[in-house]
């Protein structure tokens, strides 16, 4: 199964061939595919163009594929990767504000790209920006405006049989959550609403979606700008939301008939489930406490009444597991192995971890100081290893030669 071109995609050889463009031809061998890059108006010179950094020598960690007696995979196999070591190493490079990553049957994988609000899709044969209506609609539609843009992504817990992939995006009517069929021939179909109504802003967006072990899909909101929201339950602000693939309100919610699982947060940006099912969420402080939280159906958080700790006799707000100060982490994705939490950190610039020690939390530590720059997520993939992206191109960071990346490194 080929990989389709996107309108204006160029195909540069990892061998240092010669570029060609070609859209509507399919990319072959272990070939590296830059997108061009959209540039602001009156802006001549192009953005650097995405890199697929695949193995060439060693044994290397290749992602299953079919044998001549077993039928083609339902998706293209990921790239061909040397064994992921201590020592953080380029996956994907040349990106513009990618935001969130997730992985398909076959280790294949997804980036959103926040502002060109492009949907990328990474497979052995390289990497390129889906096409299709669905792509077609996100671009069009799409408000790239501050912290808004095309955010989280989500795939199916059947998407070996729906091939459904669900998008958490700002439009000019609000935030939301959409779905649309990666199509056989890997394009995006017609996008659908499942969630509508989040309340959206220049700033405090949320974004990030994920299924639970339930089967159930979890939305982190943040509160648009507008803190009393977050204590409003009428409101789809400063939330976590829990809803069907349908989006319907999931059963056993605290209140049958409303998506709201959990209130009273500021700017939630990472969820991720520990091994005995709890859900664990980052969230954004304003200016002294950033948290993780074990999220409780229900649960009250504080925000605004309280940041960080509320320390509350009367047990009306829920204390975060563990606060740091802004300026050291302003954690976004998280990721869970056996051991621990692993939490991608913006201001900080570093990896967050923290151990697991039976049902309380060691301890926080981090590594990768300064080494990466802003971290926007952190995925566990089907290899066992961390994928990193980071986030210095959304005029915050300080971009590097490469920059924005994946990146991949032993836990």
């Amino acid at each position: 199964m080929g990989l389709p071109s996107a309108p204006g995609v160029g195909l540069r050889l990892s061998t240092g061939g010669r570029r060609r463009r070609a859209a509507g031809r399919r990319l072959r061998g272990l070939a590296v595919v830059g997108l061009l890059a959209l540039t602001a108006a009156g802006c001549t010179a192009p953005a650097p163009e995405p890199t697929l950094h695949l193995r060439t020598d060693g044994p290397g960690t290749a992602a299953p594929t079919a044998t001549a007696a077993a039928p083609a995979p339902a998706f293209p196999p990921g790239p061909a990767l040397a064994d992921a070591t201590g020592t953080p190493t380029d996956v994907l490079t040349g990106l513009t504000t990618p935001w969130s990553i997730a992985f398909l049957p076959g280790g294949s994988f997804l980036v959103t790209l926040r502002d060109p609000a492009q949907v990328l899709l990474v497979t052995g044969e390289g990497a390129a920006a889906l096409t299709g209506p669905g792509a077609e609609d996100l671009a069009a539609t799409t408000l790239a405006q501050g912290e808004g843009g095309l955010l989280g992504v989500a795939v199916s817990p059947d998407v070996a049989t729906d091939r459904l992939v669900l998008l958490y995006r700002t439009t000019a009517s609000g935030n939301e959550v959409v779905r649309a069929r990666l199509e056989d021939d890997l394009t995006l179909g017609a996008l659908e609403p499942v969630l509508t109504g989040i309340p959206a802003e220049s700033n405090h967006n949320g974004g990030r979606i994920a299924f639970g072990p339930d089967g159930n899909l979890y939305v982190g909101t943040g509160d648009a700008g507008e803190p009393d929201a977050a204590q409003d339950p009428t409101s789809l602000a400063g939330k976590i939301l829990r809803v069907t693939a349908d989006g319907d309100p999931a059963p056993g919610n605290p209140d049958p008939g409303s998506p709201v699982w959990s209130l009273g947060h500021r700017n939630v940006q990472g969820l991720a489930w520990h091994p005995d099912g709890r859900l664990l969420a980052s969230e954004f402080g304003q200016n002294t406490f950033d948290e993780l939280n074990v999220v409780e159906p229900g649960g009250n958080y504080g925000w605004p009444v309280v940041e960080g700790r509320a320390d509350d006799p009367d047990g009306d707000f829920v204390d975060p597991v563990t606060t740091w100060s802004t300026d050291v982490a302003s954690p976004s994705g998280i990721a869970t192995t056996d051991d621990g939490v692993h939490l991608a950190a913006l201001r900080g610039e570093r990896l967050w971890s923290i151990g697991f020690l039976g049902d309380g939390f060691a301890d926080a530590g981090d590594s990768l100081e300064g080494v990466l720059g802003r971290l926007r997520d952190v995925v566990r993939g089907p290899d066992g290893a961390l994928w990193l992206l980071t986030q210095n191109t959304d005029g915050r960071g300080e971009p590097r030669a490469g920059d924005d990346r994946v990146v991949r490194v032993l836990p």
